[in-house]
């Protein structure tokens, strides 16, 4: 079993469903969690990039001030294009930082409107604030995500893949700081998808995770066995299927899955990590 699908278990097993969303390491109980503070933290980027920029070297901070100002006459959106498209991979290549490179790729990919870019952009960021612990920046990623989404959805409505996505933010963005009135936003939006395709195991997927964090266990349950069935081999799904069979107080079904889950990935800091976790249940 290969590092990244361990880490991707591990992520939806304990840190995505009980860090992430709820900010505990004990199983959820039968109440709807509540957001702890109903005031935006506001992440501003354009300040936290001169902030950043006072970390550069100087052969940097020349390289990264001429991209900044290589916009002249002319083609002006064909230049914007590639000078954002050229900061994304300054911050990203030469400083190692990720959010002005997630700003850039998003800037220049609705310039460009190509579908591939704005997927790609969209994507990545969307798949970053999964483990975003700061909620200023857990806010602003989770808006340059949608804004990329809807974008996607307004230029190619017929590629289901933006819904899934926009209804993903709600669920592991917006709702991880509104609550679970936001996770119903993004289940309303993938519930358009299945809809039309009942066999979207993506959107499937998502419905699941969104009826866990909005307290709707038996609705989870059947779109994550659903997913199981039809992936046998998809250990996210696997492990919110075994947290939402917890939180819903069956025990039985919660550690059948996870020893399911043991077995499929054979790693022993992952088993250990199962191991406590039955032991929490037992």
């Amino acid at each position: 079993m290969q590092k990244k699908q361990i880490i991707l278990a591990l992520c939806g097993l304990f840190t995505v469903t009980l860090l992430f969303l709820f900010g505990k390491t004990t199983a959820p109980k039968q109440s709807i969690p509540q957001a702890a503070d109903s005031s935006v933290k506001i992440f501003e980027i354009k300040q936290f990039i001169t902030k950043e920029k006072a970390h550069l070297t100087p052969t940097q901070l020349e390289e990264v001030n001429k991209l900044e100002n290589s916009v002249t006459r002319g083609d002006v959106t064909e230049q914007l294009i590639k000078a954002n498209t050229a900061l994304a991979n300054f911050w990203k290549d030469s400083a190692h930082v990720a959010e002005p490179y997630f700003y850039y790729l998003s800037e220049a990919a609705k310039l460009d409107k190509s579908e591939k870019n704005l997927t790609f952009a969209a994507q990545l960021i969307l798949h970053n604030l999964r483990s975003e612990q700061d909620e200023a920046k857990l806010n602003w990623k989770t808006e340059q995500a949608i804004a990329l989404f809807e974008k996607g959805i307004e230029l190619y409505p017929a590629n289901d893949n933006f819904k899934v996505g926009l209804g993903s933010c709600y669920i592991f963005g917006r709702s991880r700081v509104g609550g679970p009135e936001e996770a119903m936003k993004g289940i309303q939006q993938l519930l358009s998808v299945v809809h039309k395709d009942s066999n979207n195991m993506q959107a499937q997927m998502m419905l699941g995770v969104g009826g866990y964090v909005s307290g709707q266990y038996d609705k989870a349950i059947e779109r994550l066995l659903k997913v199981v069935k039809a992936q046998p081999q998809n250990m996210e799904a696997i492990a919110f299927l075994a947290d939402t069979y917890a939180a819903k107080g069956d025990k039985q079904e919660a550690i059948k899955w996870y020893q399911v889950s043991k077995r499929l990935i054979n790693d022993s800091h992952y088993s250990q990590e199962v191991d406590e976790r039955i032991k929490q249940l037992r």
